[in-house]
This record gives structure tokens, C-alpha cells and sequence, in this order.
């Protein structure tokens, strides 16, 4: 479900709001090789799949910044703004990589507004994302993004 805010008091007011979660994403090789690609990271832990089979984790796993990257993703699957004039991402804090994240996982994010608070004209929340591995006790990351949105002051 995804939550809509058409203006910055509705979002000041979400302090505390869980967002649920977003539907299952598969981590398939092809993902994880175009991201080694992007980022040459060619690790072999992520790239070859017959050395990592014998590997510490038996099978490859993605980056974890590519776990990370999912929030980006995730993020407009839990929160949706009507009449935000811009939006931009600040920052993060507090990144953990608790548990891997096996090649042909699925992984989905949730996510919980943590602070929402305004500055000048923007609103500025934290939203701490977790991307679940499913039949994991543990998730493969937990981020708390932050971004500011600028709201259109008159929009009816």
C-alpha cells in the first residue's frame, strides 16, 4: 500500500508511520552482474558463481550496496507525494549489511518514518528502510535515508 501526502503538514504529521512493505523482488545474477559492471566491483563473492559455490556463503550474493541502491526503488512503492514541486535525496545514515543476500533471493523494503521536520520551505524526513530477504530472520540491509521535499503552495 502506498501511502500519499499532498502537502508538507501531512508529512510533518507521519512522524512514527509505518509504511509496510513493497512486493518481493527476485536478486538474480543478471542484476548483480550489471551492478559489478556499473560499479567494477568483480569481486568474485558476487561474479562467479563456481568459485562462490565453494565460498564462504555457498552461492554468490549481491553487493551490498546494491541492497542498499533498493531503496531507491522501494521507497516510491511506500510513499507517494501528489504535489511535491521536487524532491531530492540528502543523505543516509546508520547503513548495516546484517545478513547476505544470496543470488535468486527475494527481498522486499520496508520502511518507517522515523523524523520528519521542516526546514525553510522543504520537509526533511528520515525513512528507515529494511530490505527483508525472504525466509531470513535477519534483512541484507537497514538504511535510514534521508530527503527533503518542496510541496507546491497552491495546490488545490
Amino acid at each position: 500500500m502506498t501511502h500519499v501526502f499532498s502537502s508538507a503538514e501531512e508529512l510533518l504529521g507521519a512522524e512514527g508511520l509505518d509504511l509496510g512493505h513493497t512486493e518481493w523482488l527476485t536478486i538474480d545474477q543478471q542484476r548483480i552482474d550489471l551492478f559489478a559492471e556499473a560499479t567494477s566491483d568483480h569481486q568474485w563473492i558476487h561474479v562467479d558463481p563456481l568459485r562462490a559455490a565453494s565460498g564462504p556463503f555457498g552461492a554468490c550474493i549481491a553487493h551490498g550496496y546494491l541492497t542498499q541502491s533498493l531503496a531507491n526503488l522501494f521507497m516510491p512503492q511506500l510513499i507517494t507525494l501528489d504535489n511535491m514541486a521536487m524532491g531530492v535525496n540528502y543523505g543516509s545514515d546508520r547503513v548495516r549489511f546484517p545478513a547476505p543476500v544470496k543470488v535468486d533471493s527475494r527481498v522486499r523494503g520496508s520502511g518507517r518514518i522515523i523524523r520528519a521536520e521542516l526546514l525553510g520551505d522543504a520537509v526533511q524526513v528520515i525513512v528507515r528502510m529494511t530490505m527483508e530477504v525472504e525466509g531470513q530472520a535477519r534483512p541484507g540491509c537497514v538504511i535510514d535515508t534521508i530527503s527533503r521535499y518542496t510541496f507546491n503552495p497552491n495546490f488545490k
